[in-house]
């Protein structure tokens, strides 16, 4: 497929580890940057914290470097049903913002998962009210911003989301630990989390899935924009190692 400019946006850091590393990074306006450049264009990846409003400060941002042909979202998102797997990334083929009501078709594939876009971290019982309500698979906080931007400019939407935590898991509020400007309070919430030991097994349980997801999306992004790894072998892509979409894992 045609690259030229693509952005990547996700909420944190970490969603993006896997994916670009080894990519040019820098740091502007609040929104860390990464960049790798190739001979039919530039991969952009961008993050600004949780949220609507800093998915579309990371989208602005990109989108100085030039005129986008995809825009792409990426990032943790919270099971709604038991189906989807934690750890694993799964296409999203559909999202709805449960705050406007607006409802967004992605590029992708036609049998994806629907998503639904929240305002806040969904614990258990919201999970358990978005399910019901909206009939969706996964809960975020930041792709129905990106849908927006890309259908506002005519370019493609595709969504690619990994699964941080299923549908039971017994979690903290995150949302006392997030800023009005959608970035985590991490000293806070640490401090929080020593003085309360009953979460300890599922953060760890999170930090794992988590970790997993990330390089599962990663995966699928290369395989989605290099599906042959053509792109990334010519232009000394770091730490390349193609491995074929169709071919299963050797078990050894």
């Amino acid at each position: 497929m045609p690259n030229n400019r693509v952005a990547i946006i996700a909420a944190l850091p970490g969603e993006l580890k896997p994916l670009v590393r080894g990519w040019q990074r820098e740091s502007r306006n609040g929104v860390h940057l990464w960049r790798w450049t190739h001979d039919e264009g530039e991969w952009l990846a961008g993050c600004a914290g949780a949220g609507l409003d800093a998915a579309t400060r990371a989208f602005a941002e990109i989108e100085k470097h030039g005129p986008l042909n995809i825009a792409i979202s990426i990032g943790w998102a919270g099971a709604l049903q038991k189906r989807f797997a934690a750890g694993k990334a799964f296409a999203i083929s559909s999202i709805l913002d449960a705050k406007t009501g607006e409802h967004f078709k992605t590029a992708g594939e036609e049998d994806g998962c629907m998503l639904v876009t929240s305002p806040k971290v969904a614990d258990e019982a919201e999970k358990r009210r978005l399910a019901a309500t909206y009939q969706a698979g996964l809960v975020d906080m930041e792709a129905a911003a990106i849908a927006r931007l890309s259908q506002m400019r005519g370019i493609p939407f595709y969504c690619v989301k990994g699964v941080s935590d299923s549908l039971k898991d017994k979690l903290p509020d995150f949302n006392r630990f997030i800023s009005k400007h959608g970035q985590f309070k991490l000293s806070q919430f640490v401090f929080f989390a020593l003085l309360h030991p009953r979460y300890w097994r599922s953060l760890i349980r999170m930090g794992e899935n988590s970790k997993r997801a990330a390089q599962s999306i990663a995966e699928s992004l290369l395989n989605f924009l290099d599906p042959k790894g053509e792109i990334r072998k010519r232009n000394g892509y770091p730490n390349f190692k193609y491995r074929n979409p169709n071919q299963k894992r050797n078990s050894r």
